[in-house]
């Protein structure tokens, strides 16, 4: 038989019988050996036998990690080493260029991806890079059909299966009580309380507390989109947008209101949604003071101050603050009518002017005067009545003078300067 030790553990292969076995030898201590397939087995104090789990669980790995039980090969022993200085944090080499640490020595030789640019050090890792661009998932399970790209991400899979633990969580957060299953995840954790961010962008100065949320900031920089759309061909730089995107096409709206049950595609739709029954307003304008639940509608209404209109009609060229009001506008031109009314027939150019029309129908007042109780089918309605009150007239005309509680009465007005004679309707006969 071959004795393999380490710091805190005595462990023997013997071959007394098939299937080979592995042995505790040392019952003082927890014992801990990573197996082929990611599972553990644990060794405690009290338990009055050893377990014994075959060779063949364990492959070729005989030294382990003492800190998070990660297994190597015989001839990995400088593997363990370099391993183990990931959780001692040291990096004795550093790049002679900027000066930047590292916990292995940097090879001249890279492997680049002809996709993205991005370089590779070892050709197995550049493999596995090139999956995320060809959507390649070698790893089935054989219960589900779930695939996957990497091995590790099948195995973990397996457990919702077999109901397996991979890890006991012995390493707790103080702050949170948090636990995790090796002290490397527990350290990235705390940074969530410390606030530490060791990974930075050359370009923009961001920093983050991870590197693959660094590795992912970066493709803002390069313009690298490697998840592709499967029904139009559209492009993203994370894989949560493509999933986001992809329920345009699909109609799912996971994100529901529990207060009037409207459904969203995404979460962050649903929580300013939520502000309309709160009455919640975090976005207030420094100009007016006027306030908004959601800061897209505060760009919005900034331009009511800087007086920007981005949005052009390419037939009149009249242009809008927001893109919605261009769309409308340009159904005037194509006199496209797509909103029609149920009862009678009668078609809009958009929905809210439907909306209005309904309330012909159904007799719905919604808005009401404060001082006679008067009630109206349209907000423009009971301002215009809320000037009889008040005696407001603000709209003047530039020849003589006169003044106007509203404008359709100056424009009947203005006509006797002009001398254009008035297209009398039945509704102007009752002014």
């Amino acid at each position: 038989s071959q004795l393999l030790k380490n710091e805190t553990e005595d462990v023997r292969i013997s071959q007394e019988g098939e299937p080979l076995t592995v042995k505790c030898e040392n019952k003082e201590k927890p014992q801990t050996l990573l197996l082929n397939q990611g599972q553990t087995e644990e060794w405690r104090s009290g338990v009055n036998t050893c377990k014994e789990v075959p060779v063949s669980d364990l492959g070729n790995k005989s030294s382990f990690c003492t800190e998070c039980g990660k297994g190597f090969t015989f001839s990995g022993n400088s593997l363990l080493e370099t391993h183990t200085k990931v959780h001692t944090g040291e990096k004795p080499h550093s790049c002679n260029e900027c000066g930047k640490q590292f916990i292995n020595e940097t090879k001249d030789e890279t492997f680049d991806c002809d996709v993205c640019g991005e370089k590779f050090h070892v050709k197995l890792n550049l493999r596995r890079h090139m999956r995320v661009h060809f959507e390649e998932k070698p790893f089935g399970c054989d219960v589900c059909g779930t695939r996957y790209r990497f091995r590790s991400k099948l195995k973990i899979h397996m457990r919702v299966h077999t109901g397996e633990k991979l890890f006991e969580k012995h390493f707790g957060c103080d702050g949170c009580g948090k636990r995790f299953s090796s002290k490397a995840s527990l350290m990235k954790h705390m940074r969530l309380h410390t606030g530490v961010k060791p990974f930075g962008c050359d370009v923009c100065a961001k920093r983050f507390a991870v590197n693959d949320a660094l590795k992912k900031h970066m493709r803002v920089h390069t313009g690298e989109k490697p998840f592709g759309c499967d029904v139009c061909g559209k492009r993203f730089n994370q894989k949560p947008s493509l999933s986001r995107h992809r329920r345009i096409h699909t109609g799912e709206k996971p994100f529901g209101c529990d207060i009037c049950e409207k459904r969203f595609n995404v979460k962050s739709k649903l929580n300013i949604h939520m502000r309309v029954h709160t009455g919640e307003k975090p976005f207030a304008c420094e100009i007016c003071e006027k306030r908004f639940n959601d800061k897209l509608n505060l760009k919005t209404h900034m331009r009511v101050h800087t007086g920007e209109k981005p949005f052009g009609c390419d037939v009149c060229g009249k242009r809008f603050t927001v893109n919605d009001s261009l769309k409308k506008h340009v159904r005037i031109h194509t006199e496209e009518k797509p909103f029609a009314c149920d009862i009678c027939g009668k078609r809009f150019n958009d929905k809210p002017n439907l909306k209005t029309h309904m309330r012909v129908h159904t007799g719905e007042k919604p808005f009401s005067c404060d001082i006679c109780g008067k009630r109206f089918s349209t907000n423009d309605s009971l301002k215009n009545h809320i000037r009889v009150h008040t005696g407001e007239n603000p709209f003047g005309c530039e020849m003589c003078g006169k003044r106007f509680k509203v404008k359709s009465k100056l424009n009947i007005h203005l006509r006797g300067h002009t001398e254009e004679k008035p297209r009398f309707t039945t509704e102007n006969n009752h002014l």
